[in-house]
């Protein structure tokens, strides 16, 4: 008994033996036969080179610089390879000066760790001037490798600068949105650059390499070119903005110069700043002096920036006038105030503008016209139709975070502020006062509806590679308001060449004009900021 129990034991265990052996032998082979290739394959990816940005002349506005990365074999911090790290660090100090040990050690440390076997980025970059005379010393270096790496660079520094925007080091929360910036280190952060961000930094390539047991390259498998080198052409004319920008020197405001079917030509904030400030970093004395100017040289006043419109709007409302409760006949004598809710609203011109119907309204800008026309028409019907002509809404121009507005409104307030609205708002919004706010790039889209019955879109692509820019024309207008816009636009041509026009003793101009000009009240500047320098 006690032999067969024995036999049966050993038998058992046997049987056991032979069934993980046929299992390790057979069953997992696919298994094994993966792991032992993911063993000797690598596959890295090849960092596409970002796409220029050139004018519609092709004049490169932002572009890459040749330079090189320098990267160092990890776990060189451990004792036993401190002695390694301190001899690499020495030799690459003496071979290129300008580097700081300090930041050589900051940016090592980050990446190391027993997980990471890969070279890590020590200097981010060197230009091909700096490096060339010592490339092959370095190269040679088993421990360093010397990859390839451009930086952006703007060649036309602050000009048109809040509209091109800028490249800078990707954050954690821009690689989580985008996993190819871990291999790029760098993304578009303002303007054109983020707007077309995924557009410009095209896509990565990779190749397939047998390695060794020490991690070393024996062979390449295959190869797949990154896309890049992908184009971007603007309708930016940027000799067009230099010139505008010489009349901005030590001043502040905003500049939009567009085609009525809504190709930016030019667009400019003033102050500005040198884009390439940001590619690399600056000092914080550089950063502050920038963020302490009262004149705020990092809002995009063209989008960003919010302000009452004036008399600018009154060719939009007085489209609304004609077409709704008023006559294009319609006609009263402006005495130059109008006594309304326990204070006056005065006209501009002291003495009056005498019998004003709509044309004499817009050509010589009578306040008393509107005041008087707002309180037949009434804040309803003068918000909704100013806001289909594009006012208080994004125009959907190529550029992010467009800022909105406000075209005041009954429903607006309460809803704003809970309190009921009054007559003398309605009064105030008639000349674009009050809570009345809008951008630069809105009153630029609405005079080209003025001026073409069609609202563009505004836009500063004019081809995304080898693809022309689509170009979007709105038709918001009724047919009665078709068929009543020559009147207002009659009255646009007197303003710049009738003798009475508003605009005309301020233009010298080769050809014809047609436009509107606008003033508007603005909040005072603080008493304890100190004074503007000259010209702003």
């Amino acid at each position: 008994m006690k032999i067969k129990f024995i036999l049966f034991i050993f038998i058992s265990i046997w049987l056991a033996l032979i069934v993980r052996v046929f299992f390790l032998a057979v069953e997992s082979n696919t298994y094994y036969a993966k792991l032992s290739i993911n063993n000797t394959l690598k596959k890295e990816k090849i960092a596409p080179v970002r796409g220029e940005i050139v004018d519609n002349k092709n004049r490169p506005i932002a572009i890459n610089k040749l330079g090189f990365k320098i990267q160092l074999k990890p776990h060189l911090l451990y004792k036993k390879n401190l002695s390694i790290f301190n001899e690499e660090v020495d030799n690459l100090l003496r071979l290129l000066p300008h580097l700081k040990r300090e930041k050589i050690l900051k940016a090592y440390k980050k990446k190391d760790s027993y997980y990471n076997h890969n070279f890590i980025d020590i200097v981010h970059f060197v230009s091909f001037k700096d490096i060339i005379s010592v490339y092959t010393e370095l190269n040679l270096r088993e421990n360093l490798n010397i990859v390839s790496a451009p930086k952006r660079y703007y060649p036309y520094k602050e000009t048109s600068a809040h509209v091109i925007g800028y490249v800078s080091r990707a954050n954690k929360k821009d690689v989580e949105n985008d996993k190819l910036l871990n291999l790029i280190g760098y993304a578009g952060k303002m303007g054109i650059e983020k707007q077309y961000n995924s557009f410009l930094q095209g896509k990565a390539g990779f190749r397939e390499i047998k390695i060794n047991a020490k991690n070393q390259e024996i062979q390449e498998i295959s190869h797949q070119n990154a896309q890049e080198h992908k184009k971007l052409t603007l309708e930016l004319d940027i000799e067009l903005e230099k010139y505008i920008g010489t009349f901005f020197e030590h001043k502040a405001g905003a500049v939009v110069v567009m085609d009525v079917n809504g190709s930016i030509l030019a667009a400019s904030s003033y102050p500005a700043y040198d884009l390439n400030l940001f590619v690399s970093g600056m000092s914080h004395a550089v950063y502050d002096k920038l963020v302490q100017n009262i004149e705020n040289p990092f809002t995009n006043k063209i989008i960003n920036g919010l302000y009452p419109p004036g008399s600018t709007i009154k060719t939009g409302l007085g489209l609304v006038y004609i077409t709704t409760d008023l006559s294009e006949k319609w006609s009263f004598t402006c005495k130059s105030h109008l006594p309304l809710g326990g204070r006056i609203f005065r006209c501009w011109k002291k003495k009056g503008h005498k019998k004003t119907s709509i044309t004499k309204a817009i050509r010589e800008s009578c306040d008393d016209y509107f005041y008087k026309g707002s309180l037949i028409v009434g804040n309803r019907k003068m918000s909704e139709g100013l806001k289909r002509y594009g006012l208080g809404t994004k125009t959907g121009v190529d550029l992010p975070n467009e800022f909105i507005g406000v075209v005041p409104s009954r429903a607006w307030k309460m809803k704003k502020y809970n309190r009921i609205w009054s007559i003398g708002e309605t009064a105030n919004t008639s000349i674009g006062q009050g809570d009345f706010l809008v951008t630069p790039l809105q009153i630029a889209q609405f005079t080209a509806l003025m001026a073409t019955g069609k609202l563009p879109t505004p836009h500063f692509a004019k081809y995304i590679g080898e693809e022309k820019y689509k170009i979007q024309l709105k038709d918001v207008l009724n047919q009665d308001e078709k068929d009543k816009l020559p009147i207002i636009q009659k009255a646009m041509y007197e303003v710049c060449n009738n003798p009475r026009g508003t605009g005309t003793h301020y233009l010298s101009s080769k050809i014809e004009i047609a436009g509107k000009t606008g003033t508007a009240q603005v909040v005072a500047i603080k008493q304890d900021i100190k004074k503007k320098k000259n010209g702003t």
